[in-house]
């Protein structure tokens, strides 16, 4: 059925980003300062700044929201309530409540954000919104691992970078869809198409890896 859409090479190029991610994702760091929790507000913020980009699983979800919000009415505001509920699962984490459960939601969230770009639907914003407040909820969680035992100087400079961080390139993921809109219609569907895919195959290896 993908071949209907996709050349065999380029099939194959996704078959082997998959072998790649799965073979490669467990060795991902998850905290910019190694094993040391920030001691101060810079590290911190250095270690917020940093986190999004070294956990695949997470970046793969704020690229894909940064996605799915191109071409929504206001829709460069959407991925702030993704924002806003990672620092309550944050808070969560630091309060110890537990959310046992939160790798495979994680996981789940990416893979169904990389199917609604392969669907190529345009989503309701309210919709989007809620779907991204739940998964910021347990992506906020996971980064509350690399918090804990912070001093709260270190942990404001650390959600202060983990925002800022996020939102920049949920931004940029956003931008570049844009971009591609205004491109040939073909290109367009290529790009969400393969995008979704991508994104799909991420959440699908941590989901077999969480099982």
């Amino acid at each position: 059925m993908l071949q209907k859409f996709f050349s065999r090479n380029q099939l194959l190029a996704l078959g082997v980003g998959w072998m790649v991610t799965t073979a490669v994702h467990p060795a991902l760091a998850h905290h910019a300062m190694g094993n040391s929790t920030p001691a101060n507000v810079w590290e911190g913020l250095l270690s917020g700044l940093a986190h999004p980009v070294i956990g695949l699983d997470h970046l793969a979800a704020v690229v894909a929201i940064g996605l799915l919000c191109a071409g929504l009415k206001r829709g460069i505001f959407l991925p702030i309530t993704f924002l806003l509920t990672a620092n309550v699962g944050t808070t969560l984490h630091l309060l110890r409540l537990d959310l046992s459960f939160a790798e495979l939601a994680i996981a789940l969230s990416v893979l169904a954000l990389g199917l609604l770009l392969l669907l190529g639907r345009r989503l309701n914003p309210w919709l989007l919104g809620s779907l991204a407040a739940i998964a910021g909820i347990f992506h906020g969680y996971a980064y509350g691992e690399a918090m804990t035992g912070a001093g709260l100087n270190a942990l404001l400079g650390y959600l202060i970078g983990l925002s800022l961080s996020q939102y920049g390139i949920a931004l940029m993921a956003y931008k570049l869809k844009g971009w591609s809109d205004t491109q040939r219609p073909t290109w367009a569907v290529r790009f969400g198409q393969l995008s979704g895919i991508a994104i799909a195959l991420i959440g699908l290896s941590f989901l077999v890896a969480s099982a």
